[in-house]
């Protein structure tokens, strides 16, 4: 007799053109992420003068989207744990879709701010669905690498912002403002009909006990040989509550995942805002300060890139504790030497650009592996909002502290806290590169 077969997980499956689709969409709903966050930089002054608004006025605009982005995170969370994937996967795009049209209309601060609001709200809810469908849906050995890709092409999003927005405006003048706070409609729409058919996680059915729903699922996306059998440890129907998740042995995780993503993103966004005043203070003038500002965009998205190449060679773990250390001495080489030549203040700028791009892909990899299905959604919501919330206030500090501390020491600051990221991934940052998503997910290795 021979003994029974044991079955290939979809863990261990190849990549199919179902994958392809579903990363693809995940990738646009990323770009369009990036580009409407970093859309209204390039609309900022021509819709002040248009509307007349005054300096506090334009800063609560800017602000309205992270505050979207806060409440979203949370609402995108208990909507994806609550309803499933698939339903949350078209409400974001659709909300984009009808606040980019309704800018085009706008007649006041008011108005602006809200749809702003509205706009993050979008945000939140597509960082959460998209995010845990996918992971749900990828095999193991292409989940680190792919999820990376996310980042990316959320940094491509914010270039693709500041391109289409300036050549609008150089084409048409102020008055397209209207236009390029609309524009952001074209990619939620392509995103909406490629959408079209997107099928439920059957771990989160299976988490719901619909067995049936996720027997037809997985037929349907991997062929008629797979069956329930292939997907492994069958996620539990037990309700789980984010508070009962931390009281099972789950809060390091949550914590791990709330300070590393809040220190990889305070002082990227805090210094990535005010380069222009950055350089400045650092004596960093002319054609050195402008090459300087494209050259760090570059090095942001390259870095992003090489990690998301490195992620499945060298691991998770490593990853971020490199990407924490050298990023962080970078920025204390200029806390130390604020005076320092040019192309040194260049080169310092740029180690930091370069490396902190392993800990932003890992925003997206380390929250959808650690947590099990019926609490990822929700540990990705808290995370993301915390972050835009701790974004938010960075931001908002850094030229508070050039008046009050100076250049030197607001460097010193940002090295801190990026310092801060290393020393919690050293404590509790796990290794899940070569991990089934339910291995991943345990608490027991």
């Amino acid at each position: 007799m021979h003994a029974p077969q044991t079955p290939i997980l979809i863990d261990d499956v190849a990549i199919n053109g179902f994958h392809q689709k579903l990363t693809l969409s995940a990738c646009i709903g990323w770009t369009m992420v990036g580009y409407i966050v970093s859309v209204i930089g390039v609309a900022t002054i021509p819709i002040a003068n248009a509307l007349n608004l005054s300096g506090n006025q334009q800063g609560m605009i800017a602000a309205m989207e992270l505050l979207g982005v806060f409440f979203g995170g949370f609402v995108g969370g208990w909507l994806t744990g609550r309803f499933g994937r698939r339903k949350p996967y078209f409400i974001g795009p659709a909300i984009i879709l009808l606040v980019s049209l309704s800018m085009y209309w706008v007649e006041n601060s008011h108005a602006m701010a809200i749809l702003r609001v509205m706009s993050g709200l979008a945000v939140g809810i597509e960082y959460t669905s998209a995010g845990s469908l996918l992971t749900e849906f990828l095999p193991q050995r292409s989940r680190g690498s792919r999820l990376s890709l996310l980042t990316v092409l959320w940094f491509a999003g914010a270039a693709l912002a500041y391109i289409a927005g300036n050549t609008v405006l150089e084409l048409w003048g102020p008055g397209a403002w209207r236009h390029i706070m609309a524009s952001p409609a074209i990619i939620a729409t392509s995103l909406l009909l490629l959408r079209i058919g997107a099928p439920e996680s059957p771990r989160w059915l299976l988490s719901k006990g619909r067995r049936p729903e996720a027997e037809r699922v997985i037929k349907k996306v991997y062929g008629p040989s797979f069956s329930l059998r292939n997907i492994g440890e069958v996620p539990t129907t037990t309700k789980m509550t984010f508070g009962a998740a931390i009281r099972a042995g789950y809060g390091k995780r949550i914590f791990f995942v709330i300070v590393f993503w809040a220190c990889a993103v305070v002082p990227m966004f805090a210094l990535y805002a005010f380069v222009p005043r950055l350089f400045s203070a650092l004596h960093l003038t002319g054609a050195m300060a402008s090459y300087g500002s494209m050259a760090i965009t570059l090095l942001l998205a390259l870095g992003c890139l090489i990690a998301t190449w490195l992620i499945n060679f060298i691991g998770r773990r490593t990853l971020i504790i490199n990407s924490f250390l050298w990023a962080g001495l970078g920025l204390l080489g200029l806390g130390l030497f604020p005076n320092a030549p040019g192309w040194i203040v260049l080169m310092l700028f740029g180690i930091y650009a370069l490396f902190i791009g392993g800990a932003q892909v890992l925003e997206i990899v380390y929250p959808n592996e650690l947590f099990p299905t019926e609490i990822r959604s929700i540990a990705v919501g808290v995370g993301a909002s915390l972050a835009a919330l701790s974004s938010s206030a960075g931001t908002w500090l850094v030229p508070v502290s050039l008046e009050l501390i100076g250049i030197g020491n607001t460097m010193l600051v940002a090295a801190g806290i990026t310092f801060l990221g290393l020393v919690v991934s050293l404590l509790l940052a796990p290794e899940t590169a070569s991990l089934t998503l339910e291995e991943a997910a345990s608490l027991v290795r």
